[in-house]
């Protein structure tokens, strides 16, 4: 019985490192990742899952302090609960897969040493069934272990794709501009690209690459001699990760977009999340400010002196250097004491994010004549409330990667000016990362969709008590594949649904 045990246990460590591996993955290999999601989990299903989790403690405890033959039982107990939590989240994956690559498996390597440390260690102490059964415990936390030990040594590794990243920068000369902020700077980063496309040679970083790694990339893929821009968009996680671009990027414009609570549960304050974007300035030469964002207001006023300030914004602030106005034929863009416009943006396109980049085309030389020439050419970035019409004629406005209140808000705007008058539904499984304020913006956002006479469609179980607070009632389903079902058996022609954030499926 006790090598059943002890069988038993190993298959349920693998089954839980395939599980905890694929997490680690999909969160970035951060620290934290695995025990973030676990906590996630718990609190979707606090009854179920804590349940479990407690089982599977317990028992492996009791195991390993009881004797031969109750110590087996437990010991099996314990494995097969710690294989299963949490209950639900899928093994091998639905959004996505366990991808196994070099950086995967030298975690999975460093995971097996640590686990059969942990595991003989235990094994040695108390019973040989004990130690792969706590090792499937522990798995969790040993793959986050070991995602923390190895970060210096993939620091390292990354060296040299971006060491070969600044010679090329070195010898290709491009002027460069960086583009972060909370939200808003993949579509601006779009818009500087296509302001500047036929009057510069342009590359601008592909997707959503904008780490040390993706940025590295970036360059060593694309820039090619006769390159004259570089646009950089730049994510961070927490201080000092945009600092180590700059000082090798060297960015001549830096763009700050909007400053929000997005990873406000990783970074803790909208103080800490602003001084982690406005490392973006340091050396460069123009900084572009998105100031409908009070916390960029009060930035520009820090801005060093020897620094050519641009003040974007489309609320109608004094003392904006490039303004948005909206008017009957659409937006008019004033640069200083220049008008250019009105022009009709496309739908998704946010008159803020033009601002910032028409500032950045200023800032590099373009003339107000020029960049008016490519206003109208402007288009939503992919699945950043982008709308189309289906084959069924139902309108669909693809906002699946926003995970924001502000953004969320203006997609629901946008959904009630597409469809006037036919049903409108807005499915989500709400905003994520959040920290503090999460469950408040979902009720929040869940109250206004149903002030705005809209169906809503609550996705998995993230936000779920919180938005149906909000809304009072809603329908409810366990994945996106269940709400595509819904629409498909629910939505007319002329009816319009609006997509708003999409969470992969290590999210409940």
């Amino acid at each position: 019985m006790s090598i059943a045990a002890g069988v038993v246990g190993v298959v349920a460590a693998l089954l839980a490192a395939t599980r905890w591996l694929r997490v680690s993955q999909r969160e970035h290999y951060l620290a934290n990742g695995c025990r973030s999601t676990a906590m996630r989990w718990l609190r979707a299903r606090p009854l179920l899952n804590g349940t479990v989790l407690v089982v599977s403690v317990a028992a492996a405890v009791a195991g390993m302090l009881t004797e031969y033959p109750t110590s087996t039982v437990l010991l099996v107990v314990a494995a097969v609960a710690a294989a299963g939590f949490p209950l639900f989240m899928p093994l091998r994956g639905r959004t996505a897969r366990l991808d196994p690559t070099r950086r995967l498996r030298t975690l999975a390597a460093a995971v097996l040493v640590l686990s059969t440390a942990v595991g003989g260690a235990l094994s040695w102490a108390t019973t040989p069934a004990a130690g792969p059964v706590a090792v499937a415990v522990l798995m969790p936390l040993l793959v986050d272990t070991s995602a923390a030990v190895l970060r210096p040594f993939e620091v390292r590794a990354a060296d040299r794709f971006r060491h070969k990243a600044e010679g090329i920068i070195r010898s290709v000369s491009p002027r460069v501009v960086a583009i972060t902020g909370s939200y808003g700077k993949t579509s601006t980063k779009e818009h500087v690209r296509e302001l500047l496309g036929t009057n510069l040679d342009v590359v601008a970083s592909p997707a959503s690459w904008n780490n040390m790694a993706g940025l590295s990339r970036a360059v060593n893929e694309f820039l090619r001699p006769g390159t004259e821009v570089f646009v950089a968009e730049m994510g961070t996680y927490g201080p000092g990760e945009i600092r180590d671009l700059v000082a090798w990027l060297q960015p001549e414009v830096a763009v700050i977009t909007a400053v929000g609570p997005v990873h406000l549960e990783r970074m803790g304050n909208l103080a800490a999340i602003t001084r982690a974007k406005a490392e973006i300035l340091a050396g460069a030469r123009h900084a572009v400010l998105g100031v409908d964002s009070p916390e960029l207001s009060e930035l520009a006023e820090t801005v060093d002196p020897a620094t050519t300030l641009w003040r974007c914004g489309s609320r109608g602030q004094s003392g904006l250097d490039v303004e948005a106005t909206a008017g009957p034929d659409g937006f008019a863009f004033r640069i200083h004491d220049h008008i250019i416009g009105p022009v009709t943006l496309p739908v998704g396109v946010h008159a803020a994010n033009v601002a910032c980049a028409v500032a950045v085309a200023s800032a590099l030389g373009l003339s107000p004549p020029q960049i008016e020439a490519r206003l109208g050419s402007l288009q939503a970035a992919q699945h950043r409330a982008a709308a189309a019409v289906t084959p069924d004629g139902v309108i669909v406005i693809d906002d699946t990667f926003n995970s924001n209140p502000d953004g969320a808000r203006a997609a629901l705007q946008q959904l009630m000016t597409e469809v006037p008058e036919a049903d409108r539904v807005v499915i989500t499984p709400g905003m994520v990362e959040l920290g503090p304020i999460q469950a408040r913006e979902n009720e929040r956002l869940a109250s206004e969709i149903a002030a705005a006479g809209c169906a809503l469609v609550i996705v998995g179980r993230t936000n779920r008590r919180a938005l149906l607070r909000g809304a009072g009632e809603a329908v409810t389903v366990a994945n996106r594949d269940q709400a595509v079902a819904w629409v498909r058996d629910n939505l007319h022609p002329g009816d319009g649904v609006l997509w708003e954030n999409d969470l992969p499926d290590h999210y409940p």
